[in-house]
């Protein structure tokens, strides 16, 4: 039987090291944007890419659902 083929990750993950301070403000702030940690700092480092006139595009998000039926 062979191996499913490996599928790349939707998100690249890596260790970041913040101040304890920056992290609570981060944390405060997702909180009240309904958002993780995770997706604020997203969020805040595309702003800060943007200001500088660097646009990034998002990722196309994955496939949902079950795959279709081969016949």
């Amino acid at each position: 039987m062979a191996a499913p083929p490996k599928r790349t990750p939707a998100k690249k993950a890596f260790a970041l090291r913040l101040d304890p301070a920056v992290h609570a403000a981060v944390e405060r702030l997702a909180g009240a944007e309904l958002r993780s940690s995770n997706a604020q700092i997203e969020m805040l480092l595309r702003e800060a890419l943007s200001r500088r006139g660097i646009e990034v595009e998002h990722s196309k998000p994955p496939r949902r659902g079950r795959p279709p039926k081969k016949e």
